[in-house]
């Protein structure tokens, strides 16, 4: 690589042509790591609670369902400590890394609060009793709303200093990790595990060999093809970081991926129940075919809800349209954030690596440089609650661990999730996305019909028998 003369801010973006120096690789020394930190220090902090027979509830709060507004605005009045503590903890977290990263705690910290109580306004909105109706999911509307907001005003430039998009979704990976225990690939089986291993390979290559065939840079192919082909949002950010795509790249992945979430939260359920399938067979097919966990969540609990209410009519438990959305996107699909990433730091470093339009020669830094450090903290999460989770047996993990550590974890999974969804959209122009043309569109739903057609095969005729194992 040859060497470089100019450092760019923590977390501004180059210009086109402008030379860099690689970013800094200590391990206090970026947002990768210190999501790492600070998520690992989060789950250590739940499990010792946990382990003394208490837990991180109190802290990780968020507003519990309500029907009229009168008992939304008394639950928030009747928890206001708790949420003043959420703040001051994610204010220091986040704080803390800010300031020993170089940025200004003068203007970060008033541009989060008013991040946070917009979040929590929105946490609100989607705790309503009948929100998952009209599937008001917390990321989604948070998304939403700072779309309208963005492009309809003109946001002052020192609030963009709370807007940290890739902070918050790193830590929310690293979280997600907490929620994932390796053991639940054992759970889930070689057929939740197969599954998504023919889907994910599938919807990656049909996306990535279409978007190169249609003329489309292939690390903005890659990005695409890793959004669609595991849980959007987060792997699409996994991605970039990964082959150096261009931040109007992942943007655009990301805004697809949320497009197609919203249009599947509709189209999944209403096509299982137009197809006579059973909870667990649709849950399968929601969970291969969707592309974000908090929808993928509210379609199957929509037909879950749908069978339960249709007194037979639909074959199976209504808990196992959750249950088996679960096993096959968080159990087996999300697991492929890690191997996605690792491999396309491999190949954007080996293959895609050009000086002057000759091949440079790579070597092991550069692989390690491209390698988002957060999934290494996705991993460790992981990996300690797998430990955790092998002396329960799948029903008492449900029954003690979840409810009491993993819960929190969530919890606080969600609120990274909405500040990262609400970040996206009140810094994404509509105008600016529109400039990619029609390619990228067209690229991203041949995988998508791919992902379903290939979904629904495996679930309702190949494996249909171990689905409908689980239906009860």
């Amino acid at each position: 690589m040859s060497e470089v003369t100019r450092v760019l801010p923590v977390g501004a973006r180059p210009a086109d042509g402008a030379e860099v120096r690689a970013p800094r690789t200590g391990i206090f020394s970026n947002e990768d790591w210190w999501s790492v930190w600070i998520g690992l220090l989060v789950i250590v902090v739940a499990w010792a609670l946990f382990a003394s027979g208490s837990s991180l509830k109190w802290l990780a709060v968020a507003p519990a369902k309500w029907t009229t507004l009168a008992e939304a605005g008394l639950a928030l009045a009747g928890h206001w400590p708790n949420y003043l503590a959420l703040f001051a903890a994610f204010a220091l977290l986040f704080g803390t890394a800010l300031a020993v990263l170089g940025q200004s705690l003068a203007r970060f910290l008033p541009s989060f609060l008013i991040l946070f109580v917009a979040s929590l306004l929105i946490f609100n909105v989607s705790a309503w009793t009948q929100a998952s109706r009209y599937n008001l999911e917390a990321p989604l509307i948070a998304l939403v709303l700072g779309l309208l907001v963005s492009n309809v005003f003109t946001l002052p430039e020192w609030f963009q200093s709370g807007l940290r998009v890739e902070f918050y979704i790193k830590l929310g990976i690293v979280l997600l990790g907490a929620t994932l225990p390796l053991t639940l690939l054992f759970w889930a089986g070689p057929v939740a595990v197969g599954q998504a291993t023919i889907v994910s390979l599938a919807t990656f290559f049909t996306i990535f060999l279409t978007g190169k065939a249609l003329g489309l840079d292939k690390r903005f192919a890659a990005v695409l093809g890793v959004g669609g082909a595991v849980c959007g949002v987060s792997a699409a950010i996994a991605a970039g970081g990964a082959v150096r795509a261009r931040r109007e790249q992942t943007s655009m992945a990301i805004t697809l991926v949320v497009v197609w979430a919203i249009v599947m939260i509709f189209v999944l359920p209403l096509a299982s129940r137009a197809l006579g399938l059973s909870t667990a067979v649709a849950g399968a097919w929601i969970g291969t075919s969707e592309f974000a966990d908090a929808a993928g969540i509210a379609a199957a609990q929509a037909y879950g809800d749908a069978a339960r209410n249709a007194g037979g009519a639909i074959a199976g438990a209504p808990d196992a349209a959750v249950q088996a959305f679960t096993l096959m996107k968080v159990g087996g699909r999300d697991i492929w954030i890690g191997i996605w990433a690792f491999t396309l730091a491999w190949v954007a470093t080996t293959r895609w690596n050009y000086e002057g339009g000759v091949e440079a020669k790579a070597d092991a830094r550069e692989i390690w440089a491209r390698f988002p450090k957060f999934v290494i903290g996705f991993v460790l999460a992981s990996a300690l609650v797998t430990w955790i989770a092998s002396h329960y047996s799948l029903a008492d993990y449900r029954k003690i661990v979840t409810p009491d550590l993993v819960a929190p974890i969530s919890t606080l999974r969600t609120w990274a999730f909405t500040f990262c969804f609400l970040s996206i959209g009140l810094t994404t122009r509509l105008r600016s996305l529109t400039a990619t043309g029609w390619k990228p569109l067209l690229a991203f739903t041949a995988g998508v019909a791919v992902n379903i057609v290939i979904g629904y095969v495996l679930s309702v005729h190949v494996f249909a028998h171990y689905w409908n194992g689980l239906g009860g």
